[in-house]
């Protein structure tokens, strides 16, 4: 394995919610892949004050008109033609969802060899919280063009219709995704661990002509904590790249990275009032972790799968 250190020619379009306060989307997103080393242009799918975790929030759901609007402004400056990855989260409106793929294809008819993660933000722990609508936009049109794809358990079930109790469930949903095309697809953390204080990671990829499939197993923090698929999402991204699609790798470095801010986090919050039950006190405290952002260490092994 090697780690490609140039990304002066890497540059992310990044589509996903805002939020003023705090961290998901892309302010979970933006900057560790700048950290990285990668310039990031972000459209905003809603603009909240805060996530909808807190009590009150107020905000904008973008449309897809909004979003064309702004990305045939970059079209008519040819600037589309330079994105050499894709990366789309949180969309709460159907026909926004729809645009994604219009603009998708046209970064990708400008430069083939873009690379798409979607990370298809529909819901978690069997509840959905975008509308029901969203999800055949998904499964029928836009999970088909992508090259990267890093839902959650719940969201792997929505997509593939097979209910995932075990490693083996989690495969074969995993292949039912490689079969529609998708090269690489992560379970980004699933309650499949024997262990109840632990998570597990699934991965299999295609992406370098062999196929690698590796499971990880991480602790649980007792905190609830958001953001974190946004940020798993926009580390793999990145680690796959700087790795040259070595899976293994990627996934200890995004689980490791991962860990350090979710334990960084914790420790801040315990000390304040209100303590981790506190929505405030346990936003991620991504600028903090900068140096836990450049160099993972790599503490949460991965093993590979048969």
């Amino acid at each position: 394995m090697s780690i490609n250190s140039c990304t002066d020619d890497y540059r992310v379009l990044s589509i996903q919610s805002h939020v003023v306060s705090g961290y998901v989307g892309n302010k979970s997103a933006v900057f560790p892949l700048q950290v990285l080393g990668f310039e990031v242009d972000a459209i905003n799918s809603v603009q909240f004050s805060t996530h909808t975790g807190y009590e009150h929030w107020k905000g904008q759901v973008l449309d897809s008109r909004d979003l064309l609007t702004v990305f045939d402004g970059l079209v008519k400056n040819d600037l589309h033609k330079q994105y050499t990855h894709i990366l789309t989260g949180y969309a709460k409106n159907e026909s926004f969802l729809e645009s994604v793929l219009e603009v998708v294809n046209t970064v990708k008819q400008a430069n083939p060899g873009a690379i798409y993660l979607c990370d298809p933000v529909m819901g978690d722990n069997g509840q959905m919280y975008v509308p029901q609508e969203l999800l055949p936009v998904y499964k029928d049109k836009i999970i088909l063009i992508a090259d990267i794809l890093t839902p959650n358990q719940f969201e792997a079930e929505l997509l593939t219709g097979i209910k995932i109790n075990n490693d083996s469930d989690a495969i074969q949903a995993i292949d039912a995704l490689h079969d529609l095309g998708i090269p690489t697809v992560v379970i980004s953390s699933s309650n499949l661990s024997q262990n109840s204080s632990h998570m597990v990671a699934i991965g299999s990829s295609r992406a370098n002509g062999h196929k690698e499939r590796i499971k990880l197993s991480f602790p649980k923090l007792n905190a609830t904590f958001t953001g974190t698929g946004d940020l798993f999402a926009a580390l793999f991204l990145a680690w796959f790249t700087k790795t040259n699609k070595d899976l293994k790798t990627t996934c200890e470095n995004v689980i490791s990275t991962l860990q350090a801010i979710l334990k960084s986090t914790y420790d801040y919050a315990v000390q304040q009032p209100g303590g981790a039950k506190s929505v405030k006190n346990t936003e991620l405290r991504l600028i903090q972790s900068r140096a836990q952002l450049e160099s993972p260490q790599n503490n949460i092994k991965a093993i590979e799968l048969v």
